[in-house]
């Protein structure tokens, strides 16, 4: 009886057809991933940025391309180089002669969804620039503060297995990405569909199919819908009591903040809104944790020694948390 008069509260078919209609037309293009698709269209109802990480040939770059195509937003690519500065991603002042003074030129990062590839190929002095577009969606050069629109949204690419010429991302720029993505090989069946879909037509032309779904007004409308989900105040605190977990695990060196509890939060509301409730329940909480912690959490030195993984320490925490029922 409870559940219904949640179901009740709020009309999701116009946020679910929106996602079905992304989801089918990024499906065009890729076969399978639907874990990834899933979460980055959850990120982008919970106003989030995401990391994706995966060896190369896996559809990382594209599927990010294909999800800006189903938006009617602004896009830009950017492909992070060892040598690329600040300037070249938030943009510099320049010298008008004619007005006898300096006029700001803004970078690619002024845009809505944003494409960094190999994000951990910049120097730390670069990957840096994106602190304060990526937390306050602003910049600020020579005392001036520039807003950027509505919405906006980091992409970001990198390859776990290729280290020669990269640097390790700070953790302050990693807390600031909603999740971290890890993208596998595909299985042999879903192989098998995406050469035969190269054998019959190219990649341009299965692009090309890709149409707008969505705008900006209704990427609004949609995150007002997700921010206004029913969440009971023993789920909240499921999900802080497995972020203090994680600050006293004797497997973890440094734990999650209050900002993994607030990403954990909207991350299930967006998942929740997606399956059709407009509350969420705690296979929704269950879900999300792992993209929203393992790029938080810093294993101990013995710990990785031994081989394992974040996300094992983290199946290992929400099974030592009671969930609530």
């Amino acid at each position: 009886m409870e559940e219904n008069l949640f179901e009740q509260r709020t009309d999701l078919s116009q946020l679910q057809q929106s996602v079905n209609q992304l989801k089918n037309e990024i499906g065009k293009v890729i076969v399978g991933q639907d874990q990834m698709v899933e979460l980055l269209l959850a990120g982008i109802l919970a106003d989030g940025h995401i990391l994706i990480e995966g060896v190369p040939g896996v559809a990382k770059t594209l599927t990010a391309k294909l999800l800006s195509r189903t938006i009617s937003v602004g896009f830009s690519r950017i492909q992070f180089t060892p040598d690329m500065m600040p300037s070249d991603v938030i943009g510099t002042s320049v010298f008008n002669p004619g007005q006898g003074s300096f006029q700001f030129k803004p970078g690619p990062v002024f845009s809505n969804i944003v494409l960094i590839d190999e994000i951990n190929r910049a120097p730390a002095k670069t990957q840096a620039a994106l602190f304060e577009v990526m937390e306050e969606r602003q910049i600020t050069v020579d005392g001036q503060s520039f807003q950027l629109q509505v919405p906006f949204m980091v992409v970001a690419t990198q390859n776990p297995i290729e280290q020669e010429g990269t640097y390790h991302l700070p953790e302050a720029q990693l807390d600031r990405f909603l999740f971290k993505i890890n993208v596998g090989y595909p299985t042999i069946e879903e192989e098998f569909r995406i050469v035969s879909n190269h054998h019959s037509m190219n990649l341009g032309n299965m692009i090309g199919l890709v149409q707008p779904a969505l705008s900006s007004d209704t990427i609004s409308s949609l995150r007002t819908q997700v921010r206004g989900l029913h969440v009971e105040d023993k789920l909240i605190h499921f999900i802080t009591s497995v972020v203090a977990t994680t600050r006293n695990h004797k497997s973890i060196y440094l734990g999650a903040s209050p900002r993994a509890s607030i990403g954990i939060l909207n991350a299930a509301k967006a998942i929740a809104a997606m399956r059709g409730r407009d509350f969420v329940i705690p296979d929704d909480i269950v879900y999300v944790i792992p993209p929203v912690l393992r790029h938080r959490l810093e294993l101990t030195p013995e710990k990785e020694m031994d081989g394992a993984t974040t996300d094992q320490v983290i199946t290992e925490i929400i099974q030592s948390v009671e969930i609530p029922r």
